[in-house]
């Protein structure tokens, strides 16, 4: 049963394995979603944490069940395992999953000595896609990074990804000449800019915060 006080949020970075020592991964620390755990427990809500490798990983938030991860596909597991509970009221999927993985699976050690290595890369599914399958009236919040891009870009691309995706929230967060810089975005409004990840996690965690009351008014 939906426990409104019940949030998961997933974060940090993904990998997916090349041969049997080696990954390809990104650089995703898992800050945010360690802010938001925090904001979402100081407003009462019982967080759980699906966290990736990171700067933060083996960290520990009293009061927060953290589960941890490594690959794409222990996220994907992990992901469906908890949305199939139907016990959260909302889902804030601020992981940032990989895009590609190799097309052949290569169970062994790559000998370090060769010239060259060709590896063919595939992509990942979309797993900000699924967030509502198994609970349509989930909120379900995704992010958007796009390094380089400037606001109207970044507006543009995260519009996309909240009518794609089906999704309540986009936040959308740029990194253009090393200035952090996000908005947060819903089907009829734009808030911001926000210049820190906790000012962005203390704004996005009031509007969840609001429409969670809302629902639990017309309950």
């Amino acid at each position: 049963m939906v426990t409104k006080n019940n949030i998961l949020i997933t974060a940090g970075s993904t990998w997916v394995p090349i041969d049997k020592v080696r990954v390809i991964s990104n650089i995703a620390s898992g800050k945010t979603g360690f802010i938001l755990a925090n904001k979402f427990k100081e407003f009462g809500a019982r967080v759980t944490l699906l966290l990736g490798p990171g700067d933060f990983c083996g960290s520990r938030i009293s009061g927060v069940k953290i589960i941890s991860f490594k690959y794409f596909s222990e996220l994907d597991r992990l992901l469906r395992n908890e949305l199939k509970k139907r016990i959260y009221a909302a889902v804030i999927h601020t992981a940032a999953v990989a895009d590609y993985r190799p097309k052949k699976i290569i169970r062994n050690k790559i000998s370090s000595r060769l010239a060259n290595w060709k590896i063919s890369l595939v992509s990942t599914k979309k797993l900000v896609n699924n967030l509502k399958d198994y609970d349509p009236g989930l909120i379900a919040v995704g992010f958007k990074f796009e390094p380089d891009a400037g606001k109207k870009k970044l507006v543009e691309k995260s519009k996309r990804l909240l009518k794609q995706a089906n999704l309540d929230i986009v936040v959308a967060n740029s990194n253009k000449n090393k200035t952090y810089q996000a908005y947060i975005l819903d089907t009829s409004e734009k808030y911001g800019p926000f210049f820190t990840k906790s000012a962005m996690a203390v704004y996005l965690s009031k509007i969840v915060k609001d429409r969670l009351l809302k629902i639990k008014v017309k309950s």
